[in-house]
């Protein structure tokens, strides 16, 4: 038996269907509206960064990243065109 597709929202799963099946693509009206901390953002920025760049940060360079997520914007823009620089890569 096949699964239901989005293109046929008319069929129901039925009790046979032990498979996957597509789920209906989410309205973006009923979005929640969410709101990330730029702190937050940074260090994700960060992370991503350090990990493009082929550094693995250790379990002690979490407390190292995030006191250098909590400076201004401009330091993290600017640690961040070093390592673009120092490392060769473009994002």
């Amino acid at each position: 038996m096949t699964a239901p597709t989005a293109a046929d929202p008319t069929r129901s799963r039925t009790r046979e269907t032990d498979g996957d099946f597509l789920l209906q693509p989410p309205d973006p009206a009923e979005r929640v509206p969410c709101r990330i901390d730029p702190v937050d953002l940074r260090r994700l920025d960060l992370l991503a960064l350090l990990t493009a760049a082929g550094i693995a940060p250790s379990a002690g360079d979490r407390a190292a990243i995030a006191q250098l997520s909590e400076l201004p914007g401009s330091v993290h823009v600017a640690l961040r065109r070093w390592l673009e620089q120092a490392y060769g890569f473009c994002r």
